[in-house]
């Protein structure tokens, strides 16, 4: 008889199915996500209220300040308090207090509930009653500790702007059409004027589903610029020099977006204009499916980008293989498997 052994999920998984999974009906779990982030960083254990309250009133007030609409409800005195603080008519102080008596209200207690069930690890425990504050748990301060962390704040941020920007144009995040500029690497959408919104990076929004990993080999990686060894490219998985020879397909999709690290796309014996193994397209597909199964702001985007459903996208997957290959008929795949749990 086989003996299945329970799978438990990495820390890092944890937090990001928080912020990937978690209900949106207002941007303070973000906001919530980015200050324990940050306050990781202090020396103790500990967190007041008020110390709360800054971060978090500022990071809800810099996106005010790009986005008003942070929620799907048509009235908040909370964000109107933090309105008034950008418009000078109150103190940054009153707005301090006003954020300790309204701004967590739900936030605190939903923070670690994804799918109706709390989540196995806790990052803070609850201790407003007690303290009037949030104790730090030893998770977020293990999480601090791993390369992976740097990545989460660009992360949080990226999953802020396109939930938000679904508010502001009053559509639901998941019928929310994404496409990608190949210039800037950056994420956008057109309103119903036709005017240009930049949302945010996509090195930053394809990064959480690749848990930090490279799509081809699974080596870490982190999505700024500052370990010039560690930063990932944003790759076309079929080559995007396809696009004029197949004109009527979005080569620049999210659906053909991946995060690779620089040996995989460019390096000594790198991808280049290659084509990516048949395994590597299965990979491909699942990543796709775990988006769209997700649902995601990027669903409907991919799906009108490829098919409609799951059979119709492996049809169209097998399709683009093989025009692929007829153009440029050379497979490649990573030369060397840093492949890890």
């Amino acid at each position: 008889m086989t003996t299945f052994l329970e799978s438990m999920p990495k820390t890092e998984s944890i937090w990001r199915s928080i912020i990937l999974f978690g209900r949106n009906v207002a941007s303070y779990k973000f906001a919530l996500g980015k200050s324990l982030l940050e306050l990781a960083n202090n020396e103790t254990n500990f967190i007041s209220l008020e110390d709360l309250a800054e971060p978090f009133s500022r990071n809800i007030s810099e996106h005010i300040k790009l986005n008003d609409k942070q929620g799907i409800s048509s009235s908040s005195k909370f964000l109107d308090k933090i309105r008034d603080f950008i418009k000078g008519e109150c103190s940054k102080d009153d707005m301090i207090s006003t954020t300790v008596a309204m701004g967590f209200n739900n936030v605190i207690d939903a923070f670690h509930i994804v799918g109706h069930g709390e989540v196995p690890q806790r990052f803070f425990m609850d201790e407003r009653k007690e303290r009037k504050g949030i104790v730090i748990t030893d998770e977020l301060l293990q999480l601090k500790e791993q390369i992976q962390f740097r990545n989460l704040p660009y992360e949080v941020e990226a999953r802020w702007r396109l939930v938000e920007t679904a508010w502001s144009l009053n559509i639901s995040p998941n019928l929310l059409e994404v496409r990608y500029d190949s210039n800037d690497h950056s994420l956008f959408t057109q309103s119903n004027l036709s005017r240009r919104i930049n949302i945010t990076s996509s090195r930053d929004s394809l990064n959480g589903y690749q848990r930090g990993r490279c799509f081809y080999c699974s080596r870490e990686i982190v999505v700024d610029d500052t370990a010039s060894d560690l930063a990932a490219d944003v790759d076309h998985f079929f080559p995007h020099t396809l696009a004029t020879a197949i004109p009527e397909v979005n080569i620049d999709g999210v659906w053909n977006l991946v995060l690779a690290c620089k040996d995989c796309n460019r390096g000594e014996g790198g991808k280049f204009e290659k084509i990516p193994k048949i395994d590597l397209l299965e990979r491909l597909h699942t990543r796709n499916e775990y988006l769209i199964s997700s649902h995601h702001p990027l669903r409907e985007t991919i799906i009108n980008q490829t098919e409609t459903d799951n059979n119709k996208r492996i049809r169209f997957l097998q399709r683009m293989d093989q025009r692929a290959i007829n153009l440029i008929p050379a497979r490649w795949s990573p030369t060397e498997n840093h492949d890890t749990d």
